[in-house]
C-alpha cells in the first residue's frame, strides 16, 4: 500500500482536531518546555530537565489554514524558568494535564518558538510563536 496525500480540507481538520484537544476543557492548555531530544512519542515519559511550564491562551490554537493551527500569542504565554539550559523541545498539555503533542523548540520554523534557547533560572521566558502542522503526505 502505498503513501497518500491530503486535501487541505483534511490537512485542517487534523489540525484542528489536535488543537481542540488543547482548547477543550475547564482551563488553559500549557506547554513544558525541557532540555534535550523529545521521546518517540508524548505517552512516554517526559526525559530532559524542566526548565519551564507555560500557561496558554484560552484557547491555545486558531482554526486551522492551509494544514497549520497557529498558537495565540497575544498576549504571549509566559512562565518564569525553574532551571538553567537550552530548551531542545516542548510537550502539549490540555487543561487536564493529558499529553497531546510533543516537537522542538527554536527561535523560528519550531513547534514552539522563543526568543532566545538559551534558559536561566528566574528569568521570564515568552513564547513568541508556535503552529500544529498537519502535513500534505
Amino acid at each position: 500500500m502505498g503513501a497518500i496525500t491530503l486535501a487541505t480540507t483534511a490537512r485542517n481538520a487534523a489540525a484542528d482536531a489536535v488543537a481542540g484537544l488543547v482548547n477543550a476543557g475547564s482551563g488553559a492548555g500549557y506547554l513544558e518546555i525541557r532540555t534535550g531530544s523529545a521521546p518517540a512519542n508524548p505517552q512516554a515519559a517526559a526525559t530532559g530537565t524542566l526548565l519551564v511550564t507555560v500557561t496558554l491562551n484560552d484557547p491555545a490554537y486558531a482554526a486551522a489554514v492551509a494544514g497549520v493551527a497557529a498558537l495565540d500569542v497575544t498576549p504571549q504565554p509566559s512562565g518564569t524558568a525553574v532551571a538553567t539550559d537550552t530548551a531542545g523541545w516542548a510537550r502539549l498539555y490540555d487543561s487536564d494535564g493529558d499529553a497531546v503533542a510533543d516537537g522542538a523548540c527554536g527561535t523560528s520554523g519550531a513547534f514552539v518558538n522563543l526568543a532566545t534557547t538559551s534558559i536561566v533560572t528566574g528569568a521570564v521566558v515568552s513564547i513568541t510563536s508556535g503552529s500544529l502542522t498537519a502535513p500534505a503526505a
